[in-house]
């Protein structure tokens, strides 16, 4: 968009012509229009990365963003007319899409804004017909306006408790990639059989609260899949990779015994192969082999209370249920791209999709039973996290979006952005922005059907969840949409109804009783954090980023930290602590030529930065015996002592990296990379990298010296 100075009014001299009745476009005036139609339709033309600091986005991404909900704005003419319409609409309409109602508050804006001696009318959740809005129970009601000029509105009432659910006291917990945490009963990758178990032990030996775990959304199938379980097919359901086949009620009644004993045998191999011959995780190989378990196992017949609770799953999740099932069962046909199906059947809704459900029916049941064999065992995880004295138990992660060629993107078609992805626009530590691959949600879509995927989404994690993790938490506000074909830094934001994803995820948090965090690090919208704790939802502050940034830069000392949050030292995307303490972690990233620095500065870097923050921890008396060598050279002690740190902070909940127990110092995932770095394929290794099985990890003096500190 043209600057404004270069589009400035030039004076005009005697005797020229007098201004015309018709107006004469000017880029300046089309520049105006286009900025004012898409602010109406929650598109940015510009974003403040730091304060003081404005950037302008480039036109073309506005122009792109509003084409991608349906808005033509290509031309002068054609934005005039849509911002016409646009404002006739909004002159015209008595009610948003969406109106929530926060226990406690005010009658909100849009009601209070109704013309006097407007009527009211609400269908509750359960069906009962209310005149008024007062003492309404917590709920999505549908509400009805009636204006005395004729006018009738409608809209979604989301009736949602004051705040979310609080952690029940102070508690530590571990954190884990669930696929990392191999036993000596799983089969190449941890499974929901070692999650129960780590919870049961950490619960009941090590006064742990909670174990927090990565996405366990369906992944996309074919091979090689994509191992980031960041890119998932589906977030509603979850991933059957992770199912424990022993633990199946019917594996106990195969009939062809021969040819499951072969495939444990096989499974058997597969796991020594990375517990004991140092093999990367091989998740195809993993679901090759349960696939083939899990073929014999649903042959047979569910007893009747398994039918009965088999039918309560179905008839809970319904449509959605069918066409997830549907999706991987065309999939197995066509591809796990269903924009390169036939055509008919890259519609949901087709006719031949209808006959490909039919024709295909024993595989949409296969696939339909795998996704309620995956909820079991998932509850039966946070039942052990429970019953092992965990207040919390399970916390799940919740990704940004979905793959746009899974089950999600093709089921949900209505409510996705075509042609657009999720990023992040250029910050410090990715000068090139980010582009995630994601396709966002359309607000407006999600606005008109009351946010139903989001909520639908949201009740089916809490089955399970104790509490929820919600990466990237900041898209509940706004989300960087990066046009098809543009690099990173030419999005834009696009802003959602903040209100209404708060007031849903407050109303399905509370029902399920579960806590939810929220992941906000790096550049935050001001005021997001304050309204995210006023709701109740914990921030994330992780031990290195914890600076006095307004100030002198130093280190956070313990007692300016906030409360309400997660604290912990490292996460799946940063180097273990032992690699931060020892600078392993630049001589990683120097090796895979990833510095934007010469090596001699990035190691000289790191360890005044770990020097700075033992010097702190020492001056706290938190440190066992200070070493007298340089960071790193008593590792074990050190990492107790930024532990130490985090309990002397007020934090709600302190996050240990399981890894960080046994002095693993290889990143989980190294951002940056793909197929330079194993990222999402190990195993939890000790310092030497030799893997860890759960059956060591238990028994590990160091784990339990780390752990007695945060129990103490």
């Amino acid at each position: 968009m043209a600057a404004a100075h270069d589009d400035a009014e030039a004076p005009r001299t005697a005797g020229a012509e007098p201004p015309r009745t018709v107006r004469e476009e000017s880029p300046r005036s089309a520049g105006h229009e286009l900025a004012r139609l898409a602010e109406l339709h929650g598109v940015a033309t510009s974003y403040s990365p730091a304060p003081g600091r404005t950037v302008a986005v480039p036109a073309s991404a506005v122009v792109a963003a509003l084409a991608a909900l349906d808005i033509d704005a290509g031309t002068p003419d054609a934005v005039r007319a849509a911002l016409a319409e646009r404002e006739r609409e909004l002159r015209e309409r008595l009610l948003p899409p969406t109106v929530v109602r926060w226990a406690g508050a005010e009658p909100p804006a849009a009601l209070a804004a109704l013309p006097a001696g407007t009527r009211l009318r609400v269908e509750t959740e359960e069906g009962e017909e209310r005149d008024g809005t007062a003492d309404l129970p917590l709920g999505v009601h549908r509400l009805t306006a009636h204006a005395p000029d004729g006018r009738t509105g409608q809209a979604h009432l989301v009736v949602a408790p004051d705040r979310l659910p609080a952690p029940p006291g102070r508690s530590y917990g571990l954190l884990v990639q669930l696929y990392s945490l191999l036993s000596r009963r799983s089969w190449g990758m941890g499974d929901l059989g070692d999650l129960a178990e780590l919870a049961g032990w950490a619960g009941r030996t090590a006064g742990a609260g909670f174990i927090q775990v990565n996405p366990l959304h369906a992944a996309v199938p074919g091979a090689p899949t994509d191992p980031s379980p960041y890119r998932p097919s589906s977030r509603r359901f979850p991933d059957p990779v992770h199912l424990r086949i022993e633990e199946i009620p019917e594996c106990a009644y195969v009939e062809d015994r021969e040819r499951l004993h072969t495939v444990l045998e096989r499974a058997e191999r597969l796991r020594a192969a990375v517990l004991d011959k140092g093999a990367l995780i091989d998740r195809d190989a993993v679901w090759e082999l349960k696939r083939q378990a899990l073929e014999l196992v649903l042959k047979v017949p569910l007893g009747p209370g398994r039918q009965a609770a088999y039918d309560d799953f179905r008839a809970a999740h319904g449509q959605a249920l069918d066409d997830h099932a549907t999706w991987y069962a065309l999939a197995e046909i066509h591809g796990s791209d269903w924009h390169r199906w036939p055509d008919g059947l890259r519609d949901p809704r087709s006719a031949a999709t209808a006959r490909a459900r039919t024709e295909l029916a024993d595989r949409v049941a296969f696939h339909t039973r795998l996704a309620w064999l995956t909820d079991g065992q998932l509850r039966a995880a946070q039942r052990a996290a429970r019953e092992a004295g965990m207040p919390v138990g399970i916390v799940h992660d919740l990704a940004v979006g979905v793959h746009p060629v899974g089950a999600d993107a093709w089921a949900q078609q209505d409510v996705f952005a075509a042609g657009t992805s999720v990023g992040a626009p250029p910050d410090a530590f990715n000068a090139r922005g980010q582009d995630w691959g994601l396709p966002p949600w359309r607000p407006d879509r999600l606005a008109a059907c009351g946010h139903a995927p989001y909520r639908d989404l949201l009740r089916a994690l809490f089955r399970y969840a104790g509490a929820l993790r919600i990466d990237h938490v900041m898209g509940l506000f706004r989300l960087w949409w990066v046009p098809q074909g543009s690099p990173p830094t030419e999005g834009t934001y696009v802003r959602y109804d903040a209100d209404a994803m708060l007031g849903l995820l407050a109303l399905e948090a509370t029902r399920a009783g579960a806590v939810v965090i929220g992941e906000d690090l790096g550049t935050v919208e001001p005021g997001v954090r304050d309204t995210l704790q006023r709701r109740g939802v914990l921030g994330t502050s992780v031990l290195w980023f914890e600076r006095d940034w307004e100030g002198d830069g130093h280190p956070l000392p313990p007692e300016r930290w906030r409360a309400d949050c997660l604290a912990t030292a490292t996460t799946h995307d940063l180097p273990p602590t032992a690699a931060r303490l020892t600078g392993d972690h630049v001589d990683l990233r120097d090796r895979l030529g990833l510095l934007i620095r010469p090596a001699a500065e990035e190691r000289a870097a790191a360890t005044a930065d770990a020097a700075e923050w033992l010097a702190l921890l020492g001056s706290l008396g938190l440190v066992d015996s200070p070493a007298a060598g340089p960071p790193g050279s008593d590792e074990e002690a050190e990492i107790r002592a930024v532990h130490r740190f985090l309990l002397s902070t007020p934090a709600r909940l302190i996050g240990v990296w399981l890894p960080d127990g046994v002095g693993d110092r290889r990143p989980q995932n190294l951002p940056g990379t793909w197929d330079q770095y194993p990222n999402w394929r190990l195993p939890i290794a000790d310092r030497e990298g030799r893997p860890v099985p759960l059956e060591e990890l238990a028994a590990s003096p160091r784990l339990r010296a780390l752990l007695e500190v945060l129990r103490a």
